[in-house]
């Protein structure tokens, strides 16, 4: 259960933008989630924003209070401890508004999409184009953190969505980015 929070703020740098300090921090957090197998830790943003677009200065973390204070204990954070800080370990308000905060998939680049399909199905380029049209890209205007894949190695964009304020939480697991299309974490 989502009962305490900790905050981890992002600290200005001159040589980095702070989303690409966010964006450092969660992939962190993603590592240390899959290493410890860990699907009791929930994350939101605070700043989150539409217009602008943007996820803020905040990670805050969700949890149990003990299940939080085991896993600052381990050394997840080695190598951002200069860029962020942390706040206490805090019961979260008892009257607020749940949610969840989940990733959102988009068809974005039709020529990505005509090359897979080349490769999968072993058409030519013409018959993936009649297949897949350019109308199927989709140009998001959701929050993202920019990430790096694990197994390929290749850059992509997590985009974040939140689910509609519900009044009781509910209880579920999350997934190694802390994310969680059913289960919520209060939001403040």
């Amino acid at each position: 259960m989502t009962t305490h929070y900790v905050d981890l703020r992002v600290v200005p740098d001159p040589e980095f933008s702070t989303a690409q300090l966010l964006g450092a921090l969660y992939d962190r957090l993603h590592l240390a989630l899959v290493q410890q197998r860990l699907g009791n830790i929930g994350v939101s943003f605070p700043g989150y924003s539409l217009n602008p677009r943007a996820l803020g200065n905040v990670l805050r973390l969700h949890g149990g209070g003990e299940i939080l204070q085991d896993f600052l204990r381990t050394d997840w954070l080695k190598g951002m401890r200069d860029h962020t800080r942390l706040s206490e370990i805090a019961p979260a308000p008892a009257d607020t508004l749940h949610r969840t905060v989940q990733r959102r998939q988009f068809k974005t680049n039709a020529d990505r999409l005509r090359r897979r399909r080349m490769r999968r199905k072993g058409e030519t380029e013409q018959q993936a184009a009649d297949a897949i049209p350019g109308t199927v890209e989709r140009r998001p205007n959701l929050p993202y953190v920019h990430l790096r894949s694990r197994s390929t190695g290749q850059p992509f964009c997590l985009f974040i969505a939140l689910g509609p304020p519900v009044e009781e939480a509910i209880a579920r697991q999350f997934n190694s980015y802390g994310l969680s299309g059913t289960a919520t974490v209060p939001w403040f």
